[in-house]
């Protein structure tokens, strides 16, 4: 047989990431979006005012914006990681993946500023 050296712990490892830095991102940005429903839910099942002003007087905080917008953050880093991965997976011609990447990060980008805008509106 002959001597193929891309099987096992020589193998060729080639392409942009290896794994482990999008696993771990993901995992983190998770537990930030876990930890904040547990605490937008303490809040709003502790708040006796079920109204408008109630939900804009929470949001009216600024450790509570700044959590806000964090998660949101977290939200579309972790976004940002497996609509990625899906454009390196499945589109194979580079100039339409780097389109759609572009396009993505476009998207995100905006996303971040609108949110930041209504956040900060309140």
């Amino acid at each position: 047989m002959a001597d193929n050296q891309n099987i096992g712990p020589k193998r060729l490892v080639v392409g942009a990431h290896y794994g482990v830095r999008d696993w771990l991102a993901q995992r983190i940005t998770a537990v930030v979006m876990g930890i904040y429903t547990i605490v937008l839910l303490a809040m709003f099942f502790g708040s006796k005012n079920f109204s408008y002003d109630g939900w804009a007087g929470m949001f009216a905080m600024p450790w509570f914006k700044i959590a806000t917008y964090v998660t949101l953050l977290c939200l579309l880093y972790h976004a940002w990681v497996g609509v990625r991965n899906i454009w390196m997976d499945y589109i194979k011609p580079a100039s339409i993946r780097l389109l759609l990447q572009s396009a993505t990060i476009l998207w995100l980008i905006g996303c971040a500023v609108y949110a930041a805008e209504i956040l900060w509106r309140v």
